[in-house]
């Protein structure tokens, strides 16, 4: 059994900072790629960062500059540095990452989400 547990959402004016972490557990051999996404009501979920397993990141358009996704892979954890936020950054933000039971088959898993609101 895996799970990944989100923490860190919560309310901040425009302009303020949050951290997202997300931490894996359970019975797995290793982490590979891991990744953040947002959802509104009604929307589709929307890829905001990934970062590969020797920490190469990507982030969409929409957040470069201002978002900062990290990995600590002793604790199976991967964060969120959400700088300069915006109202429309206001979303559930889910983790999602390729937690391998065994080494060569790759098994993606979502955090139960978090919500994070920017208020204007």
């Amino acid at each position: 059994q895996v799970t990944l547990v989100e923490s860190g959402g919560g309310l901040v004016q425009a302009g303020g900072s949050l951290r997202l972490s997300c931490a894996a557990s359970g019975s797995f051999v290793t982490v590979k790629a891991m990744a953040w996404y947002r959802q509104t009501p009604g929307n589709q979920r929307d890829l905001v960062a990934t970062i590969t397993a020797d920490g190469s990141p990507n982030y969409a358009d929409s957040v470069k500059g201002r978002f900062t996704i990290s990995r600590d892979n002793g604790k199976n954890t991967v964060y969120l540095q959400m700088n300069s936020l915006k109202p429309e950054d206001t979303a559930v933000y889910y983790c999602n990452a390729d937690v391998r039971r065994r080494i060569f088959s790759p098994d993606w898993y979502w955090g139960q989400g978090t919500q994070v609101t920017v208020s204007s």
